[in-house]
């Protein structure tokens, strides 16, 4: 792919954000849920979610209360279920360029980038497995600047929600749970205000929450994994005037994303009811030990054609060219231990299988906008191999983070990247690599490359293929075999 710059192309900054020491310990903190006025005549508000919060992050959270005056902002990473949510990680805004070197930071809630506090949560999001999430937002600043901190927590929850939104390729669930906390910290008093806005009611307003601290809070969460092999063929149009590759791209993954929600998953080789629980029919484990995380191997069934109810017929399409998305990807999910269902655990691993290739998509645009312009009108026939997945782990947790890398990024890019985005130090021997890579080629494959070759290099590599002067292009073969059935039947 050409000379490729640092692993800060994918970061906020061009270096990293110095590392936080997490050592120190709680504080006692005073936990307020305000509750709402309640109008005369009006029923009162139900009551309020609950966050059950590992102590690792209170720990975090009051180190930064000393560190940084007089405010600093950042972001709450977990997970919602119908009954309870989980709260894992948070993460601090990394300073600005001219932040870090002129070791300043502002003194306003007014001077927050919300475009760069927005930027951060969309990093972020690239890196947390399946049922992982920006949770919320939190403020920690000076009793001066209280009274502007909900406004402010509430303008960037909303931001946020916009701009994540937009990326999304799967489509919202009835259960799924739509608000956000927003968390407010007094530097000088330690007193905790904790809130949340639903992002489905821009006009609704905020909620008293529930903030409670938790030990090895996921420790013994359960994990999902599977490998998906992945062969999308996305025609370009000979009327599209400028080959936007990056949205023709975004277009066909839409197409697979909604096959990918259609499958049938069968976990440890069994098909089982949604509303049933995860673990029913499992053998209990005992202890909260890494020992005894439960793993599940998923196998995913697509359907190839749609059902008997609806009618499918051929497409011809002019084309001048093809996206051709093929290789294999390794998909992980994560679930708290409370009596989940099948279906959180099913959904959960079918928005990574969607988001992980969605990522490395919009990656890989990214670096070759950065390093090379806009690809090359004039293309014959390039081939690109999509950045690998890897895996971290964070101490106390049996749940690891996630990342992506090209084929010359060093462990020590990694780091800084972990260090800049979740304030979070990783060694280098924890950086674990999910998907292999065969070395022949990855930078530039031979136009003259046969289909055994290229079978051969994409059986553990994900790679996209930009192919033109491709003529007439049959755009949906599961169609043409439809009409054909049709014409048979009809015949006889």
């Amino acid at each position: 792919m050409g000379t490729k710059a640092s692993s800060s192309r994918r970061g906020l900054n061009a270096g990293g954000a110095s590392r936080c020491e997490l050592g120190c310990s709680v504080m006692q903190q005073e936990v307020v849920a305000q509750a709402e006025t309640v109008i005369p005549g009006l029923e009162p508000a139900a009551m309020g979610r609950t966050y059950f919060v590992e102590e690792a992050v209170g720990r975090y959270l009051s180190d930064l209360s000393v560190k940084f005056k007089p405010y600093v902002t950042g972001l709450l990473i977990g997970q919602c279920s119908p009954q309870r949510d989980y709260i894992i990680r948070a993460a601090r805004t990394p300073p600005k360029e001219e932040q870090k070197e002129g070791n300043t930071s502002p003194s306003k809630l007014d001077s927050i980038d919300e475009e760069w506090f927005t930027a951060h949560a969309s990093q972020i999001s690239r890196m947390l497995p399946g049922g992982l999430l920006v949770l919320g937002v939190f403020i920690i600043a000076t009793p001066e600047l209280s009274k502007d901190c909900q406004n402010t927590l509430r303008k960037l929850i909303f931001s946020i929600e916009k701009s994540l939104t937009k990326r999304r390729l799967w489509k919202p669930a009835d259960e799924d749970v739509s608000d956000r906390a927003a968390l407010q910290i007094c530097s000088a008093t330690k007193k905790i205000v904790c809130r949340t806005y639903d992002v489905q009611d821009p006009k609704g307003s905020a909620k008293p929450a529930d903030w409670k601290y938790q030990s090895a809070l996921s420790a013994s969460w359960l994990s999902l994994g599977c490998t998906v092999n992945v062969n999308i063929h996305i025609p370009l149009l000979a009327t599209s005037p400028n080959h936007d590759l990056e949205k023709n791209t975004k277009n066909g993954l839409n197409r697979w994303s909604k096959q990918i929600e259609d499958s049938i998953f069968l976990i440890n080789g069994q098909v089982k009811d949604n509303d049933i629980e995860l673990l029913e029919g499992q053998k209990k484990l005992r202890g909260n030990t890494h020992s005894g995380t439960q793993i599940f191997d998923v196998k995913v069934l697509t359907q190839l054609s749609q059902g008997s109810s609806h009618r499918s017929t051929a497409t011809v399409q002019v084309c001048s060219g093809s996206i051709n998305l093929k290789g294999a990807v390794k998909c992980r999910a994560y679930v708290h231990n409370n009596k989940p269902k099948v279906k959180e655990a099913v959904l959960a691993l079918k928005r990574d299988i969607i988001n992980t290739l969605s990522d490395r998509c919009e990656i890989l645009f990214e670096d070759l906008i950065l390093n090379e312009g806009r690809c090359k009108k004039n293309f014959e026939r390039v081939y690109h191999v999509l950045p690998q997945r890897l895996f971290v782990p964070f101490a106390g947790s049996n749940v690891m983070l996630s990342d992506y890398k090209f084929g010359d990024e060093a462990a020590g890019e990694i780091q800084e990247r972990f260090v800049e985005m979740l304030d979070q130090f990783v060694q280098a021997e924890d950086i674990h690599i999910a998907e292999e890579v065969n070395t022949v080629g990855i930078c530039s494959l031979s136009e003259k490359m046969d289909d055994t070759q290229l079978e051969q290099l994409t059986k553990a590599t994900l790679l996209l293929k930009l192919q033109q002067n491709m003529g007439v292009v049959i755009a949906v073969a599961v169609a043409v075999f439809a009409s054909i059935f049709s014409f048979n039947y009809f015949s006889d």
